[in-house]
């Protein structure tokens, strides 16, 4: 809040210069912002799906939060205004190979009864698979899988 004032102060005081610089400033802190949302919502879609691929099956449980996390991934990453996307297609496969690991570190407490660690979970689960279904479902769209 305290940068859309001090924009303000910029433009009335007709400082545009510093005005474009708070500018690009705000806009760089609003990607990092989805980023890091998109990020969080990675993570627990590919926790579902490493848990599906190790133990071999699903539940209606994890079927709903793959959904709703692809859905989040979805409105987080929309243009309402412009339209379009804030992240590429590059952007959000990169974002799905960094969240895996913890992921994987997640779903080795839960799959299995938690009685394996990610070393013991990791070799039970192909990593490239996982993370090209993350992003099919991701490439969807909320209404796609």
């Amino acid at each position: 809040m305290e940068e859309i004032l001090t924009l303000r102060q910029y433009l009335e005081e007709r400082r545009y210069d510093d005005a474009l610089a708070l500018t690009i400033e705000l806009e760089e802190m609003s990607r990092e912002d989805k980023i890091n949302k998109v990020r969080r919502y990675a993570r627990f879609l590919l926790l579902h799906l490493v848990k599906q691929a190790a133990e071999k099956r699903t539940t209606r449980s994890w079927d709903v939060s793959i959904h709703n996390a692809a859905r989040e991934i979805a409105y987080v990453n929309q243009r309402r205004s412009s339209g379009g996307s804030y992240l590429t297609e590059a952007e959000l496969r990169a974002i799905i190979a960094e969240a895996y690991q913890p992921a994987l570190e997640n779903a080795s407490l839960e799959a299995f009864g938690g009685i394996y660690d990610e070393i013991g979970l990791g070799p039970m689960v192909n990593r490239a698979e996982v993370e090209e279904r993350a992003w099919l479902i991701i490439a969807a769209g909320p209404n796609g899988h």
